[in-house]
């Protein structure tokens, strides 16, 4: 059974496997393909690859520990910031950001 911490801003942080989640909801999907080439930029830079599942207008973004941690490194968190700072830019004026507290058995 998975457990979950208090979330990290506004990321739902999980304990087993060590995790943050987060969603993103947007108006269409033209949005969310800029998004996802925004966020993909972002990935090379830092050398992060996020597990990204996405629809029409939404992206679900889980940031797991590097292999063999049982903790998110500051890195780790901070790219999530950075990904809440791309959205609030670009993206928060016309669109809604909303993040799942859903837990996975």
């Amino acid at each position: 059974m998975n457990q979950t911490t208090a979330s990290a801003g506004n990321w739902q942080e999980r304990i087993r496997p060590a995790r943050l989640e987060g969603r993103y909801e947007f108006a269409d999907y033209s949005s969310l393909r800029d998004f996802l080439d925004r966020a993909a930029e972002i990935s090379e830079r830092e050398g992060l690859y996020p597990d990204m599942g996405f629809g029409r207008d939404y992206v679900n973004i889980t940031i797991h520990a590097s292999e063999g941690d049982t903790m998110l490194n500051e890195q780790q968190r901070r790219f999530a910031e950075e990904l809440d700072t791309l959205f609030s830019a670009k993206f928060s004026a016309k669109f809604s950001k909303k993040f799942s507290a859903k837990q996975q058995d």
